[in-house]
């Protein structure tokens, strides 16, 4: 259940996203073609949910194809970006509301012009003709408080001391990283993690005979 007074962003009664340019276009133009995420999911700020989130991802990581390594790392992102919402949007309040919504991505083959999209749910600047299974595509968003997208850095890692490498890792760890400010209040982050391209045989290119998709050495 909702605390009161908090919509979700994806409900009717969610805040319309602003008007003009959209700084996560370049990642949304990667959404599947639906108005509704496969997976969404409403929880409290609170640090003890956090387990179930990452064993939620990791799980649906393992499945689209993605290795065990792949699949832990992209957990972790996802566990690191939760718990700075925590720390630094709600100031380690714990009954305020995070939304994630979850899309299987598209492998984008061709673009096309951008059709009519109803719906209060983020939509593709274009058509993709694709084909399903080819990663994670990941909106992360809170009622907390806002801060500059530009600012928003990881720590220097040659400053050595314990913690703030939150945003290096969620950077380190997803192919595309987008994070926005929400109209009405809170932050919204977006996160894209592909597998590996397909060569011509269907296999993934570069990967050994065997080897599982979505491999990431080192």
């Amino acid at each position: 259940m909702s605390p009161p007074g908090a919509n979700p962003p994806h409900s009717a009664a969610a805040p319309t996203p602003p008007a003009g340019p959209d700084p996560g276009s370049r990642a949304r133009a990667l959404v599947p073609q639906t108005t509704k995420p496969q997976i969404s999911v409403e929880m409290l700020s609170c640090p003890r949910y956090l387990a179930g989130a990452r064993e939620m991802v990791a799980s649906l990581a393992r499945r689209l194809g993605f290795d065990e390594i792949a699949a832990c790392q992209i957990a972790l992102a996802v566990d690191e970006a939760l718990a700075n919402v925590i720390r630094h949007g709600y100031e380690r309040r714990e009954d305020q509301p995070i939304w994630m919504s979850i899309w299987e991505l598209d492998a984008p083959q061709s673009t096309g012009p951008k059709p009519a999209h109803p719906g209060p749910h983020p939509a593709p600047p274009a058509v993709l003709v694709s084909r399903p299974g080819e990663g994670l595509f990941i909106i992360i968003e809170d009622q907390g408080r806002q801060t500059e997208p530009e600012t928003i850095k990881g720590r220097d890692l040659e400053d050595v001391r314990p913690g703030g490498l939150g945003v290096h890792i969620i950077r380190e760890v997803m192919d595309e990283v987008v994070y926005e400010k929400r109209t009405g209040g809170g932050m919204r982050l977006t996160l894209v993690k592909r597998l590996q391209p397909l060569n011509d045989r269907g296999d993934a290119a570069g990967t050994p005979p065997g080897q599982p998709r979505g491999t990431t050495n080192g």
